[in-house]
Formats: C-alpha cells, structure tokens, sequence
C-alpha cells in the first residue's frame, strides 16, 4: 500500500459498550479491537526512518517494528518485539496515556489523528494473554537476591528485569494480593482484575518470582534488615497515603479519599455488588473532589454502585458531581475518561470549591458549603491559578464526599531507616537515571520518587533502577 493511501485511512474507533448499560455493570467499558480493526490502524502507520513514536514512550517500546509485525499477521513476531522492553502490554495498552506520549509524537498528529498506538499494544497484548506464544527467559541463575519492595508497576517491572538476568527476585507486598495501584486502584470496567493477575502469574512462574502478600515493610521487616539478607533492594511502593482539604467538617461520616473507596470497591469485590454484600457504601448525592483520573474512577465507580443498588432495591440511582475549583479546560484527567465519565451521566461543577463540610447531629454528611472561582495568571503548574470570588458562597446537598486531590508515599515503608534521604513532600531522594538513593544497595522508582504519575512512567522508573542493579551485581562480582 502507498503512503498516500495509509493518509486516507481513517482513525479506527474503538468499540465500547453503550452508556446506558455500562452504568449498570462493572464490566470493561473498552471492548478492544477485532482483528479486522487492528489490521487497518496497523496500515495506517508510515512506518517512518526516524519514529519519534519510541522516543514519546517512557519504556521504548519498538513501536513501528511490533506495528508491521502485526499488520503482516505475524502477532507471534508482534509479541516478542513489545516484550524486549515491555512486560505487561495488556495492561499498557489499556491505561497508559498515550495521547500524550508515543501518540503525541506520531508524525500523523501534526495535521490530523496519530495511529492509536495503545489499541494495537492492548490487542497484541490480549493475544499473548489468551495463547502464551512469548515466555519470558531467564539467564542462569547467578546466586544473588533482590528484595522488590511493593508489586505495582515499578516494582514489577524490576522485578521481571531483574529476574531475567538470573538474580533471584523476591517481591514484597503490603496488601493480600499483587499489583499495587493496578490492582487495588484502578476500577474493573477500566482494568479487569483477571488482566492483571494473569500477567503477574505468567511473570513470577517463567522467571521463578517470588510474591510474599501481606508483608509491610517498615513492621514485618526494616530496610537496615533486608540489606542484611539481600545484595540489593529496590523500593516501588506507590504514593499511598492520600490528602484532604484543611476545611471544617473533614471528620464527619461520610467522608473519604478516593484511595480508600477504590481499594474497598477493589479488595473488598465492591464491582461484584450485590453477589456480594460488599461493604462499600456511597449515598445518593455524592461530590468528588478533585478532576484527575483517580477523581474520574472514584466518581464512575460511585455511579455505577448506586445503579445497582437501585436495581436490587428500587427507586432513583442518584447523582454523582465532579467538583472542581478550575475549569474545563484545566482538568488533568485523559479526556477520554472525561467523555466516558460524561456519557455516563457524571455531573461536572466547574470553577467550584468546597469551603466546609456539614453535618448533622449524628456526625453524617448532610451538604457542602462552596464557593465560585475565577481564574487568574498561571501558576507554577502552568495552569491559571484559582482565585474565590467573594460573596459567591452556596450550599450543595450532599451525602457522601469524596477526596481525589493527590497522594504522597505512606510513611510507614521509612521505618527504620532515616537514613535514606527524602524530600519535604515525603518522596524519596533518587537519580533519574538509575534510581539510586542515598543508601547504598537501596534504588527507588515510580510514585515514591516522583509523587503521583502515570503506570508507564512508573515502569519506566523500574526498567532504568533494573539496569543499574544488574550492572551493579555483574561489578561485584
């Protein structure tokens, strides 16, 4: 085909369930393409000499190389060359931002739409979960171990490079089951759970990883006592711990952050509602604070809760508001997540901020004080900072409130070791290149180094501390 008729052909839509219906289901909302779909957005790749495409990927993934393979029909080639850098494609291809990465640097978006590099990625990905026709090898073993502290995409994504050189990896997880944010804090309809233990699975059986859940370092072990048992230790623990407003009524019932209702809707098999008689519980007017993508889930798993709760029970769902102190054209969310949270029938309150939380006599949540802003000069963010207008306050009746303004890394990991320098945010001190700390034997990457960001920047994060570490075991011995 000529490159001339690639340019006529259009961006492929991927098929989704219908709004109505998903509102009702926890099921995954992107259904993914069908052979004949990935075939002509394959076509549509220029397949250029330089592909800035790879240098807009944080893991770099040999995006055009994998793209012909599959647009040949040879997915098995497609596989193994996603695999050479990344591990979890299945997963990628699903919650990775590529609009802003490997698709923001496709020749094809300087006049029109870049090749849906993340669709391909999620397709391939999907066919190696269901056929298992590219193991990961493994070097021989070489008689050193590797404590990986948390299982989430950094950790993991060390854990496996590590692995494959023969070190013997030994992963640590806080919570009862692998997987860090992919597990606990992304929803099902955006990431189904049997994705991500089947890549995780497939992992740790080819390379002989080993898991230990429930094991909180910082209790269970310090870091001075994994450096006694291990030659290196890698930590990814996420930024867990989340913040709130400094405003009046934070304590009522009713209130939480967004980390603690995902990983009860997660954990707590709340998507399965009411198979089981989950102990998630939302009310009928919820407001989420914050416009993120941790604020789209917490809103859209809100929604669908009181569906089902209406379903089984009777009467009206209720209302979900996304409550935001900028507008629209500020929201960090992907806008996809935006479109879909919309089609649903989330409720968005732009230029809007909550000054107190009320409540009743019995200390439940019954409304918000808020108040307008406006938008004046950007700030260190680059967005217009928020300014309140005054005399604009207003109440909103609310039930449940929901925190989503960002995170930072629980405190408890640090136990033990105050030696290992941190920033005034909580985060770890780390060089970008290869994730060394200011311990020695002791690299760090993702969330706990950077605050809350993406899972493939994470990964990125791991795949750098994992070379440094392997290089670092081949000079000592």
């Amino acid at each position: 085909m000529k490159q001339r008729e690639r340019l006529n052909i259009p961006r492929q839509k991927m098929p989704a369930q219908d709004p109505l219906l998903r509102r009702g289901n926890f099921n995954e909302v992107a259904l993914g393409f069908t052979p004949e779909l990935a075939h002509w957005e394959a076509e549509r790749c220029l397949q250029c000499s330089k592909p800035h495409c790879v240098e807009g990927c944080p893991v770099e993934v040999p995006i055009p190389q994998f793209i012909r393979a599959l647009r040949e029909g040879n997915l098995i080639e497609a596989i193994q060359i996603m695999k050479t850098t990344n591990s979890l494609p299945a997963i990628c291809g699903r919650v990775c931002p590529q609009e802003v990465q490997c698709e923001a640097t496709c020749v094809l978006a300087r006049k029109g739409q870049p090749v849906a590099i993340g669709r391909l990625e999620r397709f391939v990905g999907d066919y190696e979960l269901a056929w298992r026709t590219c193991p990961l090898e493994r070097a021989a073993p070489t008689g050193r171990r590797v404590a990986v502290v948390g299982s989430g995409p950094a950790g993991l994504t060390c854990a496996v490079d590590v692995a494959r050189e023969g070190h013997e990896v030994t992963i640590f997880e806080s919570l009862h089951s692998p997987g860090g944010v992919l597990t606990y804090g992304i929803p099902e309809f955006r990431l189904p759970k049997s994705i991500v233990h089947a890549e995780i699975d497939y992992a740790a059986e080819c390379l002989g990883i080993n898991i230990l859940t429930d094991h909180v370092i910082g209790r269970i072990y310090t870091l001075s006592e994994l450096l006694n048992e291990y030659d290196a230790v890698f930590l990814g623990t996420g930024a867990g711990l989340p913040s709130f407003m400094n405003i009046p009524g934070i304590n009522y019932n009713g209130v939480m952050s967004a980390n603690e209702f995902l990983t009860r809707v997660n954990l707590m098999k709340g998507y399965l509602f009411p198979e089981y008689d989950t102990p998630v519980k939302v009310g009928k007017r919820v407001a989420v604070i914050g416009a993120g993508n941790v604020a789209m889930d917490a809103a859209r798993c809100s929604l669908r809760l009181q569906t089902l709760r209406a379903q089984k029970e009777g009467g009206e769902p209720g209302e979900v508001h996304i409550v935001y102190r900028r507008s629209r054209a500020e929201v960090p969310a992907r806008a996809e997540e935006v479109h879909h949270a919309e089609e649903e029938g989330v409720i968005f309150d732009f230029l809007t901020n909550p000054v107190a939380i009320l409540g009743n006599e019995r200390g439940q949540v019954v409304g918000m004080r808020c108040i307008r802003m406006g938008l004046g000069e950007p700030d260190a963010s680059g967005r217009r900072r928020p300014i309140p207008i005054e005399g604009s306050e207003f109440e909103m009746a609310v039930d449940t409130v929901i925190f989503a303004l960002g995170t930072s890394p629980n405190p408890l990991v640090f136990m033990g070791s105050e030696e290992l320098k941190r920033t005034k945010w909580g985060t770890v001190v780390a060089d970008e290149r290869t994730g060394r700390t200011t311990v020695p034997r002791v690299w760090a990457g993702g969330d706990v180094v950077t605050g809350a960001a993406t899972v493939v920047s994470a990964m990125g994060a791991g795949k750098r501390a994992a070379a440094d570490i392997n290089e670092f075991l081949r000079s000592q011995t």
